[in-house]
């Protein structure tokens, strides 16, 4: 009897193990009993974290992450509604929120087949709203209108292009939530996961149409440059024109300057040598007369034929200077 209780203690043992499950933490679990999900009144009975008891041999339990998911999705090709192409990366924020739908749409709960059905979902609504709209709707954010009038001034050179693409009204912000109302219920309904969130990471264009683009706004940036100098020499034009006029002026009242202060100095220079000359006009001329000497007699090769009698002489004739009779 008693070697009988020790296979039976240790069969015990191990059914009792065998029933035993452990659920994590970020974790759900589903018990799957000949290949059907358990349920409770229709509704597929999803396991909390902690510990749970199953039918050995019969059961088997199925770990699902509860966690959020995000579904990195390839780069796409997408055409805009000016038949232009674009190559949008995306990433999705998703969950499931019915385990049992889950397991059974994705055979067997399976990630790689949730995220593949998950990104055709997305991609045909993305595509569907790429379609609707231009490339510079999809590539601008929403404009906040009260920023246009105080940020740009057309008279300090504003160029056309960077006015109207401020004038754009972007729907980008727009897209990412239509595309997330537009796949939330389906997915919800068809793969039991909640989308919770998606965005558009980068938006390129082909190399071809990228191409044409910087071609494009090359010649546009060298063409507000032509404008850009045509206008700096138009004002350095203006500029010179006042410099040379304030010059002109400025030397044309130190001009007038000049000679007002100088009649004025003539005229008291004049003033002087008349006051000096009615003092004593005797000393005067006799003053000029020497001076007059000076000049004539400043080389000993001069020669001067003039009688000895007139008036040149008449302080060498006599010391009085008296005209000699």
């Amino acid at each position: 009897m008693r070697k009988l209780m020790i296979p039976v203690i240790v069969v015990t043992i191990a059914l009792l193990l065998m029933s035993m499950f452990v659920i994590q933490e970020g974790e759900r679990g589903l018990v799957i009993r000949f290949g059907r999900v358990l349920d409770e009144n229709g509704i597929s009975k999803t396991y909390e974290p902690g510990l749970h008891f199953k039918m050995p041999l019969f059961d088997r339990v199925k770990i699902l992450d509860a966690r959020i998911q995000t579904m990195d999705g390839r780069s796409d090709r997408f055409v805009t509604s000016e038949k232009k192409d674009v190559i949008i990366d995306t990433y999705v924020k998703w969950r499931i929120a019915d385990f049992g739908r889950y397991y059974l749409t994705t055979g067997g709960g399976n990630a790689l087949t949730a995220e593949a059905l998950l990104e055709r979902k997305v991609t045909d609504v993305l595509r569907s709203e790429i379609g609707a709209r231009e490339i510079k709707q999809i590539v601008s954010g929403p404009r906040n209108a009260d920023v246009l009038p105080e940020s740009l001034d057309t008279e300090e050179g504003a160029t056309e292009a960077a006015i109207e693409a401020l004038e754009i009204d972007g729907e980008r912000d727009k897209i990412m939530e239509n595309v997330l109302d537009g796949t939330r219920d389906s997915a919800m309904s068809d793969l039991g996961v909640e989308v919770v969130d998606f965005r558009m990471k980068k938006i390129n264009l082909p190399d071809e149409i990228s191409e044409s683009i910087y071609r494009r706004m090359r010649a546009e940036r060298e063409s507000v440059a032509r404008r850009h100098r045509s206008q700096g020499r138009e004002k350095a034009e203006v500029i010179r024109a006042q410099a040379e006029l304030e010059v002109a002026t400025v030397l044309a009242e130190a001009d007038k300057t000049a000679r007002v202060t100088r009649g004025d100095a003539d005229a008291e220079a004049a003033k002087i040598y008349s006051d000096a000359y009615n003092k004593d006009p005797e000393f005067f001329g006799f003053l000029r007369s020497l001076k007059a000497y000076e000049k004539s007699f400043s080389d000993k090769s001069d020669i001067l034929v003039l009688d000895p009698k007139s008036d040149f002489f008449q302080y060498m004739n006599n010391a009085k200077g008296a005209t000699a009779e």
